[in-house]
């Protein structure tokens, strides 16, 4: 294979370790309000946004008027702009009901092209006050240039080891933990009760990439101590492949009933493909929730009606219900009226989780807007659950373990939800939760850096 293609199979299976990407390139973008009469509340929360008189500069990206806040994505190669609508529908809405305490959030998108990102958060540094519900796929590269300039990050989802729970970050939404794995529930009920005969005779295929190696390793871990055993563990070139036969082939042969996947939709799809042709149905298919939009279900075609692919969710309302959930049903009006052309995609709802935590927090610190009361505030959140968006997550608790999951399920109309033994509304929680034991790796803190938390203002 030629190194410029190996490259680009390298980029591409770190963009999955985020489940999206987005935002526009190299633009700043100030929503400044219409003059509409807005109420800012969502969900069950209550004045999200208002008016104020807040004045004063207290710290860097906070004027009289105005809060600047980044945004990261790696949209110059993904072209996917999830996060930046996002940012675009919560700021059209918060700045019209006045901003917060009166300042006009104004933001900046920080386009990482995937490799960038070391020289994207130097930039960010330089002017913004925090980072909002964004994320990269080698977001692990700039960790100790946020952590030097002491800038908070409140993510939509986080990728890579080295920045997962860091200092100075709150991860609203219930996606990704440093210590525990985030499917353990999920592959307890595919083993243990919806396909039991799958325990002994699970498969993993993976990139080959340090990314998302580490992935398979966990998953390995944990399925072992749940009592299933991995009969078929592969890496496939990430480059590419141009015939997936021999990789069907030697899952039939190996017998496996349940199988989990690590990398791109597309070649997935093309590996279905050749398992429905040889006629060999697995019990379950996992392709990790990065798959799910509608155009996986597309991209499967004649297989979405064979193989059965399911999805954790990990506790977020899924668009598709928007009928049993007021908080989605007012995310989906919003997005109708800021951003009508843009998807509500899994990372996008979690971006907008990350964005009403912000406003939250910064609107209680008053005119005396600080990195250090932003996220004081912020982790006081002991059941953060965006609104209604999803599962409570306690914030108070950098190492809190998973509580509740969700499962979707690929058919032929579309995905929809799965018989999982849902106990709390849409969601099954207080499943026993699996801490890894395994060494992969600790996140950064201010200390690794030189810094404390009286450096942070």
């Amino acid at each position: 294979m030629r190194p410029k293609r190996i490259a680009a199979g390298l980029i591409a299976v770190a963009l999955l370790a985020t489940a999206g990407c987005g935002g526009r390139t190299g633009t700043e973008t100030e929503n400044t309000s219409s003059g509409d009469s807005v109420v800012a509340d969502f969900g069950d929360l209550t004045g999200v946004c208002q008016d104020g008189d807040a004045s004063g500069s207290p710290t860097q990206g906070v004027t009289d008027t105005e809060i600047t806040v980044g945004v990261f994505s790696d949209v110059g190669y993904s072209k996917n702009p999830e996060f930046v609508d996002a940012a675009k529908v919560f700021t059209s809405w918060c700045n019209a009901a006045g901003g917060i305490n009166g300042r006009t959030i104004t933001t900046q998108t920080h386009d990482s092209k995937v490799m960038a990102v070391r020289q994207k958060m130097v930039e960010a540094c330089r002017t913004d006050f925090a980072l909002v519900g964004g994320g990269a796929g080698l977001d692990g590269l700039g960790v100790k240039e946020r952590l030097e300039c002491t800038l908070p990050d409140m993510p939509a989802q986080v990728s890579q080891q080295p920045n997962l729970g860091t200092d100075l970050q709150v991860i609203p939404s219930p996606s990704t933990y440093a210590h525990y794995d985030p499917y353990n529930a999920f592959r307890r009920w595919l083993t243990k009760e919806a396909y039991p005969q799958s325990a002994g005779a699970v498969g993993i295929i993976n990139g080959d990439s340090p990314v998302t190696k580490v992935l398979g390793d966990k998953a390995v871990e944990s399925l072992k101590a749940m009592g299933a055993d991995v009969i078929y563990n592969e890496l496939y070139p990430v480059g590419g492949v141009t015939d997936w036969t021999p990789y069907a082939q030697a899952i039939k042969n190996s017998g496996v009933r349940g199988l989990i996947w690590y990398g791109e939709d597309a070649p997935l799809a093309k590996l279905e493909e050749k398992l429905t042709s040889m006629d060999y149905k697995l019990d379950w298919i996992d392709p990790n929730n990065n798959a799910f939009r509608p155009d996986y279900v597309e991209l499967l075609g004649p297989s979405a009606g064979y193989q059965n692919n399911l999805v954790d969710l990990g506790g977020v309302v899924p668009p598709q219900l928007a009928g049993e959930s007021e908080a989605m049903r007012q995310l989906q009006d919003l997005y109708a009226k800021y951003a009508p052309d843009a998807v509500i995609t899994l990372p996008a709802v979690r971006a907008f989780s990350a964005w009403l935590l912000f406003a939250k927090a910064a609107s209680s610190c008053g005119a005396d807007l600080t990195r250090t009361c932003l996220i004081e505030a912020a982790q006081k959140e002991n059941a953060w659950n965006g609104g209604g968006l999803h599962s409570p997550n306690d914030l108070t608790n950098k190492d809190a373990p998973p509580t509740c999951f969700n499962v979707m399920q690929a058919t032929p109309d579309g995905w929809k939800p799965a018989e999982f033994g849902a106990d709390n509304g849409l969601f099954r929680c207080n499943t026993p939760p699996y801490r890894y034991t395994g060494n992969y790796g600790e996140p950064l803190t201010l200390a690794d850096v030189g810094k404390t938390m009286a450096d942070v203002k």
